[in-house]
């Protein structure tokens, strides 16, 4: 049996942390890219709400020149109360799908953590074992 010297092995255990850190980094990376395409289009989101309000005031203005019949007017009040309902929905329905994209990043990174770090465990297990025969065949 062929002694591993302590350099190679500490050298292999670098290795091993390296590149655990390079896939942690490149995930990390990967979650920041998805949480700032969130924020963007959150924010385009919120731009396009805006926009929207502007012309409804808008619109509003035309119109107060208008006079409705009531049953029109009562028509309307319905609209923007269920489309303001609508909106309201929608952003509490955005803001679940974040927390569950998030949730479920999470945990796809833990998962692969626990992986890396059980390949780490049996490596050094097999490493100790080779390291333990040549030192009884050393003793003998």
């Amino acid at each position: 049996m062929v002694a591993i010297d302590q350099n190679v092995f500490y050298i292999v255990i670098a290795a091993i942390v390296v590149v655990g850190l390079i896939v942690a980094l490149t995930q990390w990376r990967r979650v920041r890219e998805a949480q700032t395409n969130v924020e963007f289009l959150t924010k385009q989101a919120e731009l396009k709400k805006i926009e929207l309000v502007e012309r409804d005031l808008e619109s509003k203005r035309m119109m107060s020149d208008i006079v409705l019949p009531k049953d029109q007017q009562e028509k309307l009040t319905n609209i923007r109360e269920t489309t303001s309902d609508l909106m309201h929905k929608a952003g509490y329905l955005h803001s679940e799908i974040n927390e569950r994209v998030n949730r479920l990043e999470a945990k796809t990174e833990y998962a692969k953590l626990q992986k890396l770090l059980m390949d780490i465990e049996k490596k050094e297990e097999e490493l100790e074992k080779k390291t333990g025969k040549v030192k009884e065949v050393k003793r003998k």
